[in-house]
């Protein structure tokens, strides 16, 4: 207790504010959120009859790879929650029902089946695909049984990410097929859609694919920008600087010539150098300079060799074949073309 006549105490400051991101089920519920708001479907709301129970298969319409088919239940079944929440659910839902009977207003009998009706509702996703699979045209995917109103909220959604995410997949494994007999990693990169990176690389592991830094904060890459800004063009002296303030997060260090190459290797040891804009005869070189340069230096770990900038599907086995660890691409996630799948409704 202050002693009396002493000013009160400051209360504590409040807590930072988290700078984590929005998880997963936050982001999916936004997302639906965005389609219905307080409002809802009015579409279904005027034309669907409340409680019409219907079916629908997840059609793929397109060679590919699957991704994403294990959001689909939570996408459907958190529909089915808003929906039943809102007035976008049902215009008459159970706790009006009650609280009508309890009014007088209707019989408690009629309150009790519908509580019956609406506990066997509940929404059903089967799927018959995975995550990863290679599925051909015509496939049926899943198949969502239930509220035909929350079927219909959760549609877009569901499908949004579905078609975003199996055509990265697939993009991915058409990569991948190509540098399938040389030992090159296919990786991806942060050139993601925002917020929604998780899921993203995520994909790129379904096509087969691996995955590079999560963000700025698990993995030091260095970079032109990064030189320009400490002011010194030293490429391994930046690895330095940067292994003596962060000595157990793994460093990459770009460099745009076999001369960089060659600096960073005997001045520094970066876990990985990525190779910039290196053409095929220029990737080759550096590959067999840094194998016969580490092959002297027996207390020495080579670095991994990444390749990265212009790289096409018509210069990757190309690339690949010079023995390259790794070929990084963004291509992956901003260019990949969404897989045509749709959602049918059975009658």
């Amino acid at each position: 207790m202050p002693a009396e006549g002493s000013p009160p105490s400051a209360p504590p400051p409040p807590p930072p504010p988290s700078l984590e991101p929005l998880s997963l089920f936050d982001r999916l519920r936004h997302t639906l959120l965005e389609d219905l708001t307080a409002v809802g479907d009015v579409t279904s709301q005027a034309l669907v009859p409340e409680g019409r129970i219907a079916s629908a298969d997840v059609l793929i319409k397109a060679d590919g790879v699957l991704a994403g088919i294990k959001l689909v239940g939570i996408i459907f079944q958190m529909a089915e929650q808003l929906v039943s929440m809102q007035a976008a659910g049902r215009a008459w839902d159970l706790e009006d029902a009650q609280q009508a009977a309890r009014e007088g207003k209707t019989e408690w009998d009629a309150v009790m089946r519908m509580s019956e009706r609406l506990a066997k509702q509940g929404l059903r996703v089967e799927t018959f695909k995975k995550d990863g699979d290679a599925v051909p045209k015509g496939t049926i995917a899943a198949t969502i049984t239930g509220d035909a109103r929350a079927i219909l909220a959760g549609e877009r959604t569901a499908l949004n990410l579905l078609c975003m995410l199996s055509g990265v997949a697939t993009l991915t494994a058409q990569y991948v097929k190509k540098v399938a007999h040389t030992k090159a990693k296919i990786v991806d990169t942060r050139k993601t859609t925002p917020l929604w990176r998780d899921l993203e690389k995520y994909a790129v592991k379904c096509g087969g694919g691996e995955n590079h830094r999560r963000g700025l904060f698990d993995m030091i890459l260095i970079k032109d920008n990064h030189m320009a800004l400490w002011g010194v063009s030293n490429p391994a002296g930046a690895v330095n600087a940067a292994r003596a303030k962060f000595p157990n997060i793994p460093i990459e260090v770009e460099v745009t010539s076999l001369e960089g190459l060659q600096h960073v290797c005997m001045n520094s040891s970066p876990e990985f150098v990525l190779l910039d804009n290196f053409s095929v005869e220029q990737t080759r070189a550096g590959v067999e300079w840094t194998e016969n340069f580490f092959a002297e230096k027996k207390n020495r770990t080579r670095p991994k060799l990444e390749a990265s900038g212009g790289i096409t599907l018509e210069t990757l086995t190309a690339i690949a074949e010079t023995g390259i660890d790794r070929i990084s691409s963004g291509a992956l996630t901003h260019s990949a073309k969404a897989l045509d799948i749709s959602l049918e409704l059975k009658i």
